[in-house]
């Protein structure tokens, strides 16, 4: 009984001091999002409500405007972007697909943009688990697609994206400050 309960209490202070030493990280300024096509296909799919099948996700992180010139000030125009903030944006397609008439295989990838005044240069790239666009290699580039700039007449404060069905597929539409952009992805 003894050894037990020196066994007992051993335990017990081996997992305070272990949990003692875990500090959990704070709150990101730039929360972590996800959207799927079809869109909320997760609780579609638990309330046996998806008549779809899930054809893609994308997950970002959603920086805030916080009163500052976004484009052409905070992001130049002309430079690659990781799409959103903190770790680059990453699509996955649950099925094969064409962007800009270019086949992507099922499977995971890292998106990112170039800005410009009128049009934006979207990237899919093979690169994964990457951060920010520091280590961005063109030569791991599936496909580049140019998408025209649409102003806005609402302000878009926290980044976005988010799928909307087409003719052809989905568009993954990306917005922020006073534009926005869709990228045409055909099933």
């Amino acid at each position: 009984m003894k050894k037990m309960l020196v066994a007992f209490s051993f335990f017990c202070f081996a997992v305070g001091v272990a949990s003692a030493q875990t500090k959990l990280p704070p709150v990101d300024k730039s929360p972590m999002d996800m959207s799927y096509y079809p869109n909320g296909y997760p609780v579609s799919k638990i309330q046996d409500k998806a008549t779809d099948p899930l054809m893609a996700r994308v997950i970002y992180s959603r920086p805030q405007k916080n009163g500052r010139v976004v484009f052409g000030d905070l992001l130049e125009y002309g430079k690659v972007w990781r799409l959103g903030a903190n770790e680059a944006t990453e699509i996955e397609f649950y099925q094969n697909v064409k962007v800009n008439n270019v086949k992507i295989k099922k499977g995971r990838y890292t998106m990112y943009c170039i800005p410009y005044t009128d049009k934006w240069t979207i990237i899919i790239n093979k690169e994964n688990d990457t951060w920010g666009s520091f280590k961005y290699d063109m030569k791991k580039d599936i496909v580049r697609m140019d998408v025209p700039v649409q102003k806005q007449t609402e302000i878009t404060e926290a980044f976005a994206m988010a799928f909307e069905k087409s003719a052809t597929g989905t568009n993954l539409v990306i917005a922020w400050d006073d534009v926005k952009v869709s990228l045409p992805i055909v099933f």
